[in-house]
Formats: C-alpha cells, structure tokens, sequence
C-alpha cells in the first residue's frame, strides 16, 4: 500500500483518478478516456488482458483435470473442481425447468470466470500498477468487473439467449403477445407493451450494474485504506483495515458470481416455458 507521498505528491482525488483509469488503446490523449459512450475505437486493453488471463485459469485447470481424470485418487484441483460442478449443478435442477444441455456448462464458466475476474480485486491495490509502472506503462485497472464494458458485455450475451430461448420455446407470435397480453391482459396492450419491455430490459441492465457496483464499491474502498499515512502509527490501522475488508470482501467477490450465475439461470428458465406456463 502506498501514499500519496509515495506517488509523486499527488492528491488523494488525483491518486483515485489515476487508479480508476484504465491503460487504453484509441482513447483520448489528454484525458485518456474514450471520446463518446459509444465510441467502439478504444479499447480498455487491460479490462481484455486480465479477462483473458482468469478465462486462461479456467481453460488450464479444465485441461490438467481433464488429462488424468480419476475415480479412485482424485487430486485437490479434481476434488475442487467437481464440487463445483455439483453445486451449480444443483442449482440448475433446482431452478431450470426440464433438461438443456447448454445451461449448465453456460452456469458454471459464468460462476468461476466471474469469480475469478472479481478475485483481482484482493491482489494489493498498489502492486501490478507499480509493476507496469517499471515497464512503462502508466495507468492499468486490474479488476475486469469494475469496468462496465464487461459488465454489460456479459449481461448482454445472456440477454441474446433470453431472446433466442423466448422464440424458441414461445415461437415468434408467443413472445410477441407476451409484449401485448402480460402482465394486465387484452384491454391494456399499451400498457402491456410498456411494462414487458421495461421488465425485459431491466434485466441486462440489473444484471451488469449489480456486478460493476459491489466491484468498484470494493476497490475504491481499498483505495481509501491505501491513502491512510504510511506511518508507524497509522500502520497497524491500515493493516488490520485492510486486512478486515479483504476477508470481507472474499464473500462479496464470491457472492456477485453467485448471484450473476443465479440470475441467468432464472431469466433462461424463464424464457424456456410457454407462454401459459409463464
């Protein structure tokens, strides 16, 4: 943990700022953000980098288990992973109505690449950038969920397979009168139209923000217990502040890949009735 004597003098405001910046690629030089909302020529490169990195984890741990899978002697990473694989299972039978081969594979890469994502957020606020500092590189987020294009980029993707399961199981004209007919019936379609639409809307948009909130909530707070003095008294103060709020945070990192996972199990269940059903 470091200062803001440490960093050059610079301010607390100024040291937030410099760590909420992310290391971008077509983004303005002078501010470093991108000129627009919808501006697709940057690219926060160390949103994609370190996404990349925990999907890596993933794909290895799958990789080395899947070589000498065991029924007699299974290792540690074999005996974790099936664990896992249990409980999301279990979750999916519990809330996915009928059989899909696709949802429980979908849940369990939610459940761990978005753990894993969330788990950066417990390295030392200070270390990676400090390192990329040496490289040359000055600014460098290291949590991909505290960045809202991944957020939205995940929530996103489920909502394309909220609306193919719709059409799938309700067909075309199902999901269509599902905007016409739900929730109040035939004599209030307009309403109907406006209510879906906010309720199917709000679903991507609750999913990323859910997320993106608790993660950037949490690194900001380990940001404010890094600006504390750097001093013999103050140390002990920083320590078990930071000490504290990183076990904490261990059930927060946690719990938003829970609840992501969970969510897209209910919405694709959701879709995956007709429209009597539902």
């Amino acid at each position: 943990m470091s200062t803001p004597e440490e960093n050059g003098g610079i301010t607390p405001v100024e040291y937030i700022q410099h760590h909420l910046t992310n290391l971008c690629a077509g983004c303005d030089p002078e501010t470093h953000k991108p000129s627009g909302v919808l501006d697709f020529s940057a690219w926060n490169i160390d949103t994609l980098v370190f996404g990349w990195i925990a999907m890596g984890l993933v794909m290895f741990a799958a990789w080395k288990v899947g070589r000498s899978l065991t029924s007699d002697t299974p290792s540690g990473i074999q005996a974790f992973l099936e664990m896992i694989v249990e409980f999301v299972d279990t979750q999916v039978k519990q809330i996915y109505p009928g059989h899909n081969p696709l949802i429980g594979p979908l849940a369990f890469t939610i459940f761990v690449w978005v753990f894993l994502m969330n788990s950066f957020d417990l390295l030392p606020v200070d270390l990676l950038p400090q390192i990329a500092q040496l490289f040359g590189i000055h600014y460098l987020k290291v949590v991909p969920t505290t960045d809202l294009a991944t957020t939205f980029g995940l929530s996103l993707s489920v909502f394309a397979l909220i609306i193919f399961y719709n059409i799938r199981f309700k067909g075309p004209m199902g999901y269509l009168k599902m905007f016409l007919f739900h929730p109040f019936g035939k004599w209030m379609v307009p309403v109907n139209i406006v209510m879906t639409l906010i309720e199917e809307v709000a679903k991507p948009v609750s999913l990323a923000l859910r997320l993106f909130g608790n993660m950037f909530a949490g690194e900001l707070l380990f940001m404010l217990i890094a600006l504390l003095s750097f001093t013999w008294i103050m140390l002990p103060v920083q320590v078990a502040l930071g000490s504290a709020w990183a076990i904490f945070h261990i059930l927060v990192v946690t719990l938003q890949a829970f609840i992501f996972m969970l969510l897209t199990i209910v919405y694709l269940g959701m879709a995956s009735v007709e429209l009597e059903e539902h």
